[in-house]
């Protein structure tokens, strides 16, 4: 059994070894169209006001993807050959300096509005160090650009897996499970992580007392700011918290059909989620011993995206999909338009559903 991030991560390498070997051809499969070329694009957010897409990537080197939602083109932003650092000193006074592009292997992230056509990216991220890694995104050129200013560092041992923002500028951010915790605990409904929070000023991120989750995931918060989404990967729910008063679950959604794993707000103030809805007993035939096989979790799964209202927690689903060669392990589901995006943290590709269709 996988017991550590530092493990799941490198589990993930050898998968996309593996994919990357007999990569299906970057052609319309199952109902869904493709943009291929970004690796392992775990989490998507789409740039204020424009038509431009920023995409994680969980491999090293991948950095942050910029992907033209128009013309279904795509670049890096932050690679060693394509960087640009200006440290805020007093804003993240406690953070070392840039991180290493070649190294970085970036994860959840989440965008915050600024002005003058500038705003601010979050981006967990992994390799050297674990960290939550901040951007100026300048969305003033005819294509935007991305600044490193700064990274708040994780406590000692922990990885965060997805973050969200204030409008002040404080974070709260997800640690699926801490280093004693395993897999197998989350999906038996055991709390394996929790929620923590870091203010400007403050020297690093805190532990949310009463957030312990099963598999704490995706995360949220409601347009007032006054409450939390937290996934629980295990419960299969989305649970409510007050921002002011933790300690006790405001709602929680039902038993959903699929595994959800990042979340996001649309543009009407409902939750977005997207995840794995089977597991073909092929796939369980794959591993009988040992989890670190590349083809165990390459294995294609269904998937489902669905809305959740914020007020009665009650979820719909918007698109599902039988298992697929071309495109497995869906993480998340973004609104583009007339279109929604879903990542996977596998693969070569980003997939695209035509609402119009």
């Amino acid at each position: 059994m996988i017991k550590s991030v530092t493990a799941l991560i490198t589990f993930l390498l050898l998968i996309q070894s593996a994919m990357a070997i007999d990569s299906p051809a970057c052609l319309a499969s199952g109902g869904l169209d493709f943009i291929c070329g970004p690796q392992n694009a775990e989490d998507l957010v789409l740039v204020p006001s424009s038509h431009w897409v920023l995409s994680s990537s969980m491999m090293p080197g991948g950095g942050i993807y910029l992907v033209n939602s128009i013309k279904k083109t795509w670049s890096q932003l932050y690679s060693q050959k394509n960087k640009r650092a200006e440290h805020d000193k007093i804003a993240y006074a406690n953070c070392p300096g840039a991180p290493d592009p070649e190294s970085m292997i970036t994860h959840g992230l989440n965008i915050q509005p600024g002005k003058e056509g500038h705003s601010t990216l979050y981006a967990v991220s992994h390799g050297k160090r674990e960290a939550i890694e901040v951007f100026d995104v300048d969305a003033n050129k005819s294509v935007p650009e991305l600044t490193w200013v700064g990274c708040i560092l994780m406590p000692k041992g922990l990885a965060a897996n997805s973050v969200a923002s204030f409008k002040d500028g404080s974070l709260v951010t997800t640690v699926l499970m801490y280093p004693d915790k395993t897999f197998d605990e989350i999906f038996s409904g055991i709390n394996t992580g929790a929620v923590y929070e870091w203010s400007p000023g403050d020297t690093g991120f805190n532990v949310i007392q009463g957030t312990e989750l099963p598999g704490n995931n995706g995360i949220e918060i409601s347009a007032d700011e006054t409450e939390i989404f937290v996934v629980s990967t295990g419960l299969r729910a989305i649970v409510a918290f007050s921002r002011d008063n933790p300690s006790k679950t405001l709602r929680t959604t039902r038993t959903m059909d699929f595994y959800p794993d990042n979340l996001h707000m649309t543009v009407d103030g409902q939750l977005l989620a997207a995840g794995t809805s089977s597991f073909p007993a092929i796939c369980s035939k794959l591993d009988t011993e040992s989890e670190l096989k590349p083809k165990f979790l390459a294995c294609p799964r269904g998937y489902i995206a669905g809305v959740i209202d914020p007020q009665t927690m009650k979820d719909t689903a918007l698109f599902s999909g039988p298992a697929n060669s071309a495109f497995t392990d869906i993480t998340m589901a973004l609104s583009v338009g007339d279109e929604v995006w879903l990542g996977s943290f596998s693969g070569d590709r980003i997939a695209i559903i035509n609402n119009q269709k």
